[in-house]
């Protein structure tokens, strides 16, 4: 049994990550973490978790997780995370991290969009990028996971095989996307009341949303050219679920049916991209680890859409599939 520990574990993603692990065969959870004085019963802080664990959460130090836990999933803010992480990776532990803090794999961009130093540099850019799609064979054995962020899930596994193939240009691709609140986190905010946010659509970040550099260079990797997005998220009324919607130029007359032709082909052997014919919802993958993907040819763009569960494929599903990746168990051990 492979002993698991949670960091920052009162957070939506953490409830969802509970939720998946407490069905996971070969997992025991040993330690939830706060950084509160009290030391709440889960129960207290995720009340459907009643009954299925007795854990309480603690504000435990590092060398004391190390102690009780094999591997460590990380659910704290950017830069509080990597100071912790740092650690723990040094006594031993194995790491996936829900922060953007080893996302990126240069300090001066994470700086320059996320307005701190970071803590580990020299960790930045050795670390595996936990999109298993595109990087499974990295993923595999690894100690350190950055977990994606939920809107470049869904952007990247939408447009990389398209770029990847050479059907879409990959200077001025537009990225439109919407979440459900569930996305900006528990943490009480103004625009995040329901008088605020109910029967009301926003947008947000425009111009300045942290997860640009993200796609830009996941895809730019992926692709072997340089992108650069234009991406603007919305807020939506709605707890969870996100879509996203890509505009590109086409490279040549490519017909909806090629197009849709090089998704297949890519993704047919994915357990957890579906490539489908009509359109997609949120509905179609909520609560799943599922992403379902499209693109229509119109006129001399290519449309593709990418539709996932913010908090499942967008976060704690695609950590699990991190970690049994890293464990070498079936993939969707407990996905499915």
């Amino acid at each position: 049994m492979i002993r698991i520990a949670i960091l920052g574990a009162t957070g939506y993603t953490a409830r969802e990550l509970l939720g998946l692990l407490l069905r996971h065969p070969e997992v025991e959870v040993r330690a939830l973490t706060t950084r509160q004085e009290t030391q709440p019963h889960v129960a207290e802080v995720h009340p459907s978790l009643r009954g299925r664990l007795d854990l309480k959460l603690e504000n435990l130090t590092t060398a004391e997780v190390a102690k009780r836990a094999d591997c460590v999933f990380g659910c704290l803010p950017h830069a509080a995370s990597a100071a912790v992480i740092s650690e723990l990776l040094d006594a031993g532990c194995r790491v996936v991290d829900f922060s953007a803090d080893y996302r990126l794999d240069d300090p001066q961009v994470y700086t320059k969009w996320y307005q701190v130093e970071h803590p580990d540099p020299d960790r930045m850019p050795k670390t595996v990028y936990g999109l298993p799609e595109l990087f499974r064979e990295s993923i595999r054995g690894a100690h350190l996971v950055a977990n994606p962020g939920c809107y470049p899930t869904a952007a990247i596994l939408a447009l990389a095989p398209l770029l990847k193939a050479g059907a879409i240009a990959p200077r001025g691709i537009v990225i439109d996307a919407k979440s459900g609140v569930t996305g900006a986190g528990r943490s009480p905010k103004a625009n995040l009341h329901f008088p605020e946010a109910n029967e009301n659509l926003t947008p947000y970040g425009v111009g300045e949303h942290r997860h640009t550099p993200e796609i830009d260079l996941i895809l730019s990797k992926w692709a072997a050219v340089e992108t650069n997005v234009v991406f603007t998220p919305h807020l939506i009324p709605m707890d969870r679920g996100e879509l996203i919607t890509a505009y590109a130029d086409i490279t040549a007359e490519w017909s909806t049916e090629t197009l849709l032709e090089i998704l297949q082909d890519y993704y047919a052997d994915e357990p957890f991209v579906r490539v489908i014919e009509g359109l997609p919802g949120t509905k179609q993958v909520a609560n799943t680890n599922f992403c379902d993907v499209t693109v229509r040819q119109v006129g001399d763009k290519a449309v593709v859409f990418g539709a996932i569960d913010n908090l499942i494929k967008g976060a704690s599903g695609a950590a699990v599939q991190n970690f049994n990746l890293m464990y070498d168990f079936p993939e969707t051990t407990a996905l499915l």
